[in-house]
């Protein structure tokens, strides 16, 4: 029996939205010539919904009707109704469909948004760690240290980009030096209703609140110190400028930390291409990640240290690097293999 061919190819203008615990942002693409109209971010506590939102911030502020909407999400893409993770929002396509007129709406996970985005950034919107500057034509992967920590692969096959969304932010880390081991039983582990004891997991150190755990962890190794800041800013303003000593280090195994995940995500998925750092904090702290330690520690994989020494690391600094992605795939999604299946909605009463 022929196989149907799937058609992935949804009616412009698109709406494509970037949604954070925080912040929204958006976008109208007028055609897939990539021609864009942006919008001021939108706060999301201003609004009691997204419906709200793209109504007052997006539609009443444009004469161009979208017909489409693509949005990128943080947390899996199930059911009718998807609840934020860090916001109050529930997005109901369905509604959304019906209220706001939609004929097709594509719910994507906010790393594959990230991913697609690693697959077709240009020189300009990445900073290189290290001495490789190239980003050969090979799988990749991308991880983003934020309010949480976003992980996902790029796989390079048959010519296209295959994106592969997951929860690589919980996977469990270990302590390996000296200091690691002074520092690891004041760490605050993820704790399990089922477990005796909890567990370190990459996010609880790769994050704003996983810098606080590990500039307490160090502040209680240190003869019990009473932490001198409260916010991730605070610390790493103070290590990247010197002014403190515990901070410095709080920031520099951040580095570390940052570097060991890094490299065995890049392992994984041989990620010859090159692993992109995304999310709101590797940006602000890139004087950090390019002293050397990052790097370090991301080819520190005996017996495998010559592999990782031919992989280019880099910082993402596009500021829109999501919708970036997401405009990328709806002007040409027969470029990447999205699985779509149970995330796309269509309106039959709008054709």
């Amino acid at each position: 029996m022929a196989q149907t061919q799937r058609d992935d190819t949804l009616p412009f203008p698109i709406l494509i939205g970037d949604i954070g615990g925080t912040n929204a942002r958006f976008s109208i693409l007028l055609d897939n010539s990539g021609e864009a109209i942006s919008f001021p971010n939108v706060i999301n506590k201003d609004f009691a919904t997204i419906d709200a939102a793209i109504r007052t911030s997006v539609l009443a502020q444009t004469t161009h009707k979208p017909k489409s909407l693509i949005l990128a999400l943080a947390g899996p893409i199930k059911g009718d109704e998807v609840p934020l993770t860090n916001c109050p929002w529930v997005v109901r396509p369905k509604v959304l469909m019906a209220e706001l007129g939609f004929a097709e709406v594509l719910l994507l996970n906010d790393f594959e948004a990230q991913a697609l985005a690693a697959a077709t950034l240009g020189v300009s919107d990445r900073q290189p760690l290290g001495a490789l500057s190239d980003a050969p034509l090979g799988s990749r992967v991308v991880l983003g240290p934020g309010t949480g920590l976003g992980v996902a692969g790029l796989v390079r096959a048959r010519d296209t980009w295959f994106p592969v969304p997951g929860e690589g932010g919980h996977v469990d880390v270990g302590p390996r030096t000296e200091r690691d081991y002074a520092i690891w039983p004041h760490l605050t582990p993820v704790h399990d209703a089922n477990a005796a004891l909890g567990r370190i997991s990459a996010e609880e150190l790769l994050s704003g609140r996983g810098l606080m755990n590990i500039y307490r962890a160090l502040c209680k190794a240190e003869g019990n110190r009473t932490p001198r800041y409260g916010e991730p800013a605070e610390v790493s303003a103070a290590g990247i400028s010197g002014s403190d000593a515990l901070a410095g280090e709080a920031l520099s195994l951040f580095a570390t930390y940052l570097g060991r995940v890094a490299g065995d995500l890049a392992l994984i998925f041989m990620a010859k291409g090159g692993v992109f750092l995304a999310g709101g904090i590797s940006p602000k702290i890139l004087p950090a990640l390019q002293s050397g330690e990052f790097r370090a520690a991301f080819e520190d994989k005996a017996p495998h240290q010559g592999l990782l020494h031919g992989i280019p690391t880099f910082v993402v600094t596009h500021p829109q690097a999501a919708l970036h992605g997401l405009a990328a795939f709806a002007s040409a999604p027969s470029d990447f293999g999205l699985a779509t299946e149970g995330r796309h909605w269509r309106n039959m009463a709008a054709e």
